[in-house]
């Protein structure tokens, strides 16, 4: 080879070299995807910032933030289908009740030991009824973590303070019962004819509420069966059927939130997701009290959901580090300023954050925590079929509510009516 073409080949070896390194470099940077199922632009717009701080201070990784664009069970619907064709997330958030339903179809990844192995890593950090369910397995013997909780929310109830006024009723605060309650929805309901004292709207958590108020619940201890057989249960359909009996409150299946927004309902049982919209669009004096006390003692749902990872992701390690920093007391605070859900850090550090989310408001934000304390988790059922148990109780209490079935009847039947949808081979 002449000296010529030695030095215009060794040029060419250096301009490969030069354009390798950087390439290679960027071949390396892990691309991850995430989701959450967003309310609306306000919380698309906090996530994307959440997602831009931890991927500028994260070096080899490159985050994608992919807001969810379906309601309700589509969205999930929509996560199983691109999980099938290869297609999803590698992290995405999902209900708390479908977290049996993803890991049994194989969907999500067990992070059992990428979390033995972190040395940050605690459980008693989070709230200890979520993690209970995430850290249940599907046999015998085995060790797991299907996720992270991102989040945590509780019941309120939200109270019209002018219809209180007008009706001469001191507010409701902690320690009142369903003998306040009960007395509030009528004297409130007797000031005009526009005017109802209560409203919840019709899905499990609402008509749940008076079923473990009375002291019942919806499954067994160990979540293998039903658990409203007893008198318990015939008390707290019976306590909730009154006030629609009576007129007391927004006809069951209308959508309470309208009237009372417009001022003309007392009282509105609703999670901490309302407090945003009523801020809003309230134009008269409210806040916030503690659901009342009924015979079985103070009580709560905990509402959550988690963070979890696509099972075939090419990148576990970072996506498990992804959900650590997501569910981190920082960036959970930030969340949480948007005044629609709770840090699902137990930790003082995020309940701290939480408690100084929207100062201007003068929301009770310390009824939600404490609600928390008192509460029922909802429960991801590893056992049985709960879209399918959730229908049937529905079906039922529909008709309990309504006046053609006594709660007497409902809590002789409905054990035997959902029995076909637990795994009877546990």
């Amino acid at each position: 080879m002449s000296k010529r073409l030695l030095v215009a080949a060794l040029v060419l070896v250096m301009a490969i070299a030069a354009f390798a390194v950087p390439m290679t470099a960027a071949q390396e940077e892990v691309q991850l995807v995430w989701r959450t199922r967003p309310d609306n632009q306000a919380e698309i717009d906090v996530y994307t910032a959440a997602s831009q701080q931890i991927d500028e201070a994260w070096d080899g990784v490159s985050l994608t933030y992919s807001p969810g664009g379906q309601e309700g069970a589509g969205y999930q619907d929509v996560l199983i289908a691109e999980l099938e064709a290869g297609t999803a997330p590698d992290v995405f958030w999902i209900p708390g009740t479908d977290v049996a339903r993803f890991a049994e179809l194989g969907l999500i990844l067990n992070l059992h030991d990428l979390a033995s192995a972190d040395p940050e890593f605690n459980a008693d950090d989070f709230y200890p009824g979520p993690m209970g369910f995430l850290t249940t397995p599907l046999e015998e013997g085995q060790e797991v973590l299907w996720g992270l909780p991102r989040d945590a929310s509780a019941f309120a109830i939200y109270y019209n303070a002018d219809l209180f006024d007008e009706a001469g009723l001191d507010y409701p605060a902690a320690g009142w019962t369903w003998d306040d309650f009960f007395t509030a929805a009528e004297e409130i309901t007797n000031l005009g004819e526009e005017v109802k004292g209560f409203g919840m709207n019709a899905w499990w958590a609402n008509w749940g509420y008076w079923i473990n108020a009375a002291g019942s619940r919806f499954f067994t201890e160990d979540y293998k069966a039903c658990g409203l057989n007893n008198d318990a249960t015939v008390v707290g359909l019976e306590a909730a059927r009154s006030l629609f009996a009576n007129g007391w409150a927004v006809p069951w299946g209308e959508d309470s939130e309208p009237p009372f927004l417009a001022g003309n309902v007392g009282m509105f049982m609703n999670g901490r997701w309302a407090t945003p919209g009523t801020i809003a669009n309230a134009d008269f004096n409210w806040n916030v009290a503690p659901l009342p006390e009924g015979p079985g003692g103070p009580t709560n749902w905990l509402f959550w959901g988690a963070y979890v990872v696509n099972a075939n992701t090419a990148h576990p390690e970072e996506a498990w580090e992804l959900i650590t920093r997501l569910t981190s007391a920082e960036i959970q605070g930030q969340i949480a300023s948007l005044g629609a859900n709770i840090p699902s850090r137990a930790n003082q550090e995020a309940i701290d954050l939480f408690l100084a989310t929207l100062p201007d408001s003068g929301v009770n934000n310390q009824v939600f925590t404490d609600g928390l304390q008192v509460a029922v988790t909802e429960a991801p059922l590893f056992f049985g079929d709960w879209p399918a148990i959730d229908a049937e109780y529905a079906n039922q209490v529909n008709l309990v509510l309504n006046g053609e079935l006594s709660a007497q009847e409902f809590a002789d039947t409905i054990c035997d009516r959902v029995a076909p949808f637990f795994d009877s081979a546990q």
